[in-house]
Protein backbone atom coordinates (compact mmCIF):
# COMPACT_ATOMS: atom_id res chain seq x y z
CA UNK A 1 0.00 0.00 0.00
CA UNK A 2 2.69 2.52 0.91
CA UNK A 3 4.51 1.79 -2.36
CA UNK A 4 1.30 2.44 -4.30
CA UNK A 5 0.78 5.75 -2.56
CA UNK A 6 4.37 6.67 -3.25
CA UNK A 7 3.92 5.83 -6.93
CA UNK A 8 0.79 7.98 -7.16
CA UNK A 9 2.56 10.83 -5.43
CA UNK A 10 5.50 10.51 -7.81
CA UNK A 11 3.25 10.55 -10.88
CA UNK A 12 1.35 13.57 -9.55
CA UNK A 13 4.63 15.37 -8.96
CA UNK A 14 5.80 14.56 -12.48
CA UNK A 15 2.52 15.85 -13.93
CA UNK A 16 2.80 19.13 -12.08
CA UNK A 17 6.43 19.47 -13.12
CA UNK A 18 5.72 18.69 -16.77
CA UNK A 19 2.84 21.08 -17.38
CA UNK A 20 4.78 24.30 -16.76
CA UNK A 21 7.62 22.96 -18.93
CA UNK A 22 5.25 22.41 -21.84
CA UNK A 23 3.74 25.84 -21.31
CA UNK A 24 7.22 27.38 -21.18
CA UNK A 25 8.16 25.58 -24.41
CA UNK A 26 5.15 27.06 -26.15
CA UNK A 27 5.75 30.50 -24.66
CA UNK A 28 9.34 30.42 -25.86
CA UNK A 29 8.21 29.20 -29.29
CA UNK A 30 5.63 31.99 -29.63
CA UNK A 31 8.20 34.57 -28.55
CA UNK A 32 10.74 33.29 -31.09
CA UNK A 33 8.09 33.19 -33.82
CA UNK A 34 7.07 36.76 -33.01
CA UNK A 35 10.68 37.91 -33.45
CA UNK A 36 10.71 36.34 -36.91
CA UNK A 37 7.26 37.63 -37.84
CA UNK A 38 7.97 41.15 -36.64
CA UNK A 39 10.83 41.47 -39.14
CA UNK A 40 8.72 39.77 -41.82
CA UNK A 41 5.82 42.18 -41.55
CA UNK A 42 8.12 45.21 -41.55
CA UNK A 43 9.85 43.90 -44.68
CA UNK A 44 6.44 43.35 -46.31
CA UNK A 45 5.47 46.91 -45.40
CA UNK A 46 8.60 48.35 -47.00
CA UNK A 47 8.06 46.27 -50.12
CA UNK A 48 4.45 47.43 -50.32
CA UNK A 49 5.67 51.04 -50.46
CA UNK A 50 8.45 50.22 -52.92
CA UNK A 51 11.37 50.77 -50.53
CA UNK A 52 13.66 47.94 -51.59
CA UNK A 53 16.72 49.18 -49.65
CA UNK A 54 15.01 49.13 -46.26
CA UNK A 55 13.26 45.87 -47.16
CA UNK A 56 16.68 44.34 -47.84
CA UNK A 57 17.93 45.36 -44.39
CA UNK A 58 14.83 43.92 -42.77
CA UNK A 59 15.13 40.71 -44.78
CA UNK A 60 18.63 40.20 -43.35
CA UNK A 61 17.24 40.59 -39.84
CA UNK A 62 14.41 38.23 -40.71
CA UNK A 63 16.80 35.52 -41.87
CA UNK A 64 18.94 35.95 -38.75
CA UNK A 65 15.87 35.61 -36.51
CA UNK A 66 14.72 32.52 -38.42
CA UNK A 67 18.18 30.92 -38.09
CA UNK A 68 18.21 31.70 -34.38
CA UNK A 69 14.75 30.16 -33.95
CA UNK A 70 15.81 26.96 -35.71
CA UNK A 71 18.97 26.74 -33.62
CA UNK A 72 17.08 27.39 -30.41
CA UNK A 73 14.53 24.65 -31.04
CA UNK A 74 16.69 22.16 -32.92
CA UNK A 75 15.39 18.71 -31.96
CA UNK A 76 13.03 20.09 -29.32
CA UNK A 77 10.07 21.74 -31.02
CA UNK A 78 7.06 22.03 -28.66
CA UNK A 79 5.23 18.73 -28.17
CA UNK A 80 1.91 20.34 -29.11
CA UNK A 81 2.98 20.17 -32.76
CA UNK A 82 2.02 16.52 -33.04
CA UNK A 83 2.07 16.41 -36.83
CA UNK A 84 5.84 16.49 -37.18
CA UNK A 85 5.69 15.91 -40.94
CA UNK A 86 3.61 19.08 -41.34
CA UNK A 87 5.98 21.03 -39.12
CA UNK A 88 8.97 19.87 -41.17
CA UNK A 89 7.18 20.91 -44.39
CA UNK A 90 6.36 24.35 -43.01
CA UNK A 91 9.95 24.93 -41.87
CA UNK A 92 11.26 23.82 -45.25
CA UNK A 93 8.79 26.08 -47.05
CA UNK A 94 9.79 29.08 -44.95
CA UNK A 95 13.47 28.52 -45.69
CA UNK A 96 12.74 28.24 -49.40
CA UNK A 97 10.61 31.37 -49.41
CA UNK A 98 13.40 33.35 -47.72
CA UNK A 99 15.86 32.33 -50.43
CA UNK A 100 13.30 33.17 -53.12
CA UNK A 101 12.52 36.55 -51.58
CA UNK A 102 16.21 37.41 -51.45
CA UNK A 103 16.73 36.50 -55.11
CA UNK A 104 13.69 38.49 -56.20
CA UNK A 105 14.65 41.48 -54.11
CA UNK A 106 18.19 41.42 -55.49
CA UNK A 107 16.77 41.49 -59.03
CA UNK A 108 14.48 44.39 -58.00
CA UNK A 109 11.30 42.33 -58.39
CA UNK A 110 9.69 43.82 -55.31
CA UNK A 111 6.18 42.48 -55.87
CA UNK A 112 7.48 38.93 -56.18
CA UNK A 113 9.59 39.31 -53.04
CA UNK A 114 6.58 40.64 -51.16
CA UNK A 115 4.49 37.65 -52.27
CA UNK A 116 7.15 35.28 -50.93
CA UNK A 117 7.23 37.01 -47.56
CA UNK A 118 3.44 37.22 -47.40
CA UNK A 119 3.38 33.46 -47.89
CA UNK A 120 5.63 33.11 -44.81
CA UNK A 121 3.01 34.95 -42.80
CA UNK A 122 0.47 32.34 -43.94
CA UNK A 123 2.93 29.55 -43.10
CA UNK A 124 3.15 30.65 -39.47
CA UNK A 125 -0.64 31.02 -39.35
CA UNK A 126 -1.14 27.49 -40.68
CA UNK A 127 1.58 26.09 -38.43
CA UNK A 128 -0.09 27.35 -35.27
CA UNK A 129 -3.55 26.54 -36.55
CA UNK A 130 -2.51 22.90 -37.08
CA UNK A 131 -1.89 22.69 -33.33
CA UNK A 132 -4.94 24.70 -32.25
CA UNK A 133 -2.83 27.71 -31.25
CA UNK A 134 -3.94 31.27 -31.92
CA UNK A 135 -2.05 34.46 -31.14
CA UNK A 136 -2.81 38.12 -31.86
CA UNK A 137 -0.98 37.98 -35.21
CA UNK A 138 -3.33 35.20 -36.34
CA UNK A 139 -6.40 37.17 -35.30
CA UNK A 140 -5.17 40.17 -37.27
CA UNK A 141 -4.52 37.84 -40.22
CA UNK A 142 -8.21 36.85 -40.05
CA UNK A 143 -9.20 40.51 -39.75
CA UNK A 144 -7.17 41.33 -42.86
CA UNK A 145 -9.09 38.61 -44.74
CA UNK A 146 -12.39 40.09 -43.53
CA UNK A 147 -11.23 43.50 -44.77
CA UNK A 148 -10.39 41.98 -48.16
CA UNK A 149 -13.96 40.68 -48.37
CA UNK A 150 -15.35 44.14 -47.54
CA UNK A 151 -13.14 45.85 -50.13
CA UNK A 152 -14.98 44.18 -53.02
CA UNK A 153 -17.52 47.00 -52.60
CA UNK A 154 -14.89 49.65 -53.27
CA UNK A 155 -15.99 50.16 -56.88
CA UNK A 156 -17.03 53.35 -58.66
CA UNK A 157 -20.10 51.80 -60.30
CA UNK A 158 -21.54 50.06 -57.24
CA UNK A 159 -25.09 49.06 -58.06
CA UNK A 160 -27.28 49.92 -55.07
CA UNK A 161 -30.38 48.75 -56.96
CA UNK A 162 -29.35 45.16 -56.39
CA UNK A 163 -31.01 43.94 -53.20
CA UNK A 164 -27.90 42.16 -51.97
CA UNK A 165 -25.57 45.18 -52.27
CA UNK A 166 -26.64 47.00 -49.09
CA UNK A 167 -26.94 43.71 -47.21
CA UNK A 168 -23.51 42.62 -48.40
CA UNK A 169 -21.83 45.84 -47.30
CA UNK A 170 -23.54 45.64 -43.91
CA UNK A 171 -22.74 41.95 -43.38
CA UNK A 172 -19.08 42.20 -44.34
CA UNK A 173 -18.59 45.39 -42.34
CA UNK A 174 -20.08 43.66 -39.31
CA UNK A 175 -17.82 40.65 -39.85
CA UNK A 176 -14.74 42.88 -39.91
CA UNK A 177 -15.86 44.82 -36.86
CA UNK A 178 -16.54 41.60 -34.92
CA UNK A 179 -13.13 40.19 -35.82
CA UNK A 180 -11.41 43.41 -34.75
CA UNK A 181 -13.24 43.29 -31.40
CA UNK A 182 -11.92 39.74 -30.99
CA UNK A 183 -8.37 40.93 -31.67
CA UNK A 184 -8.75 43.79 -29.21
CA UNK A 185 -9.91 41.36 -26.54
CA UNK A 186 -7.12 38.90 -27.36
CA UNK A 187 -4.33 41.48 -27.12
CA UNK A 188 -2.43 41.42 -23.86
CA UNK A 189 -2.59 44.47 -21.66
CA UNK A 190 0.77 45.70 -22.94
CA UNK A 191 -0.46 45.70 -26.53
CA UNK A 192 -4.05 46.73 -25.82
CA UNK A 193 -2.83 49.84 -24.02
CA UNK A 194 -0.19 50.61 -26.63
CA UNK A 195 -1.03 54.08 -28.00
CA UNK A 196 -0.51 53.02 -31.61
CA UNK A 197 -2.67 49.91 -31.24
CA UNK A 198 -5.40 51.97 -29.60
CA UNK A 199 -5.22 54.62 -32.32
CA UNK A 200 -5.63 52.02 -35.05
CA UNK A 201 -8.40 49.99 -33.41
CA UNK A 202 -10.32 53.06 -32.26
CA UNK A 203 -9.78 54.63 -35.68
CA UNK A 204 -11.43 51.64 -37.32
CA UNK A 205 -14.39 51.89 -34.96
CA UNK A 206 -14.79 55.59 -35.65
CA UNK A 207 -14.73 55.03 -39.42
CA UNK A 208 -17.17 52.15 -39.15
CA UNK A 209 -19.83 54.52 -37.84
CA UNK A 210 -20.18 56.00 -41.34
CA UNK A 211 -21.00 52.67 -42.99
CA UNK A 212 -24.72 52.75 -42.04
CA UNK A 213 -24.98 56.30 -43.43
CA UNK A 214 -23.39 55.27 -46.73
CA UNK A 215 -25.80 52.34 -46.98
CA UNK A 216 -28.89 54.37 -46.08
CA UNK A 217 -28.04 57.12 -48.58
CA UNK A 218 -26.59 54.79 -51.24
CA UNK A 219 -23.59 57.08 -51.13
CA UNK A 220 -20.84 55.38 -53.13
CA UNK A 221 -18.38 58.25 -52.64
CA UNK A 222 -18.77 58.15 -48.87
CA UNK A 223 -18.40 54.38 -48.87
CA UNK A 224 -15.25 54.69 -50.98
CA UNK A 225 -13.69 57.19 -48.56
CA UNK A 226 -14.54 55.02 -45.56
CA UNK A 227 -13.18 51.85 -47.15
CA UNK A 228 -9.93 53.54 -48.13
CA UNK A 229 -9.53 54.79 -44.57
CA UNK A 230 -10.36 51.36 -43.15
CA UNK A 231 -7.87 49.69 -45.49
CA UNK A 232 -5.19 52.11 -44.31
CA UNK A 233 -5.86 51.23 -40.66
CA UNK A 234 -5.98 47.54 -41.59
CA UNK A 235 -2.62 47.67 -43.38
CA UNK A 236 -1.03 49.43 -40.43
CA UNK A 237 -2.39 46.82 -38.01
CA UNK A 238 -0.81 44.11 -40.15
CA UNK A 239 2.43 46.12 -40.43
CA UNK A 240 2.78 46.62 -36.67
CA UNK A 241 0.95 43.75 -34.98
CA UNK A 242 0.11 41.12 -37.63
Amino acid sequence: MPSSLARVAFLALMLVATRPALADDLTDFNAAAERVESHNRVAIGYLRTGNGDLASVELERLRAAWTQMNNEFAGKWPAIFKDSAYSVKIRTDIGTRLVTADLLLTSNRLDGARQSLTAIRKDFYDWRNSAGIKVLADCIFDANAAMDALMIYNVADLDWSKPDTALGVHTKAEAYSTKLDECDAMAGSGVRENPEFRRLVDGVRASMKFIPQAIAEHDTNLLHRVLIELRSFDNLLAFRFG
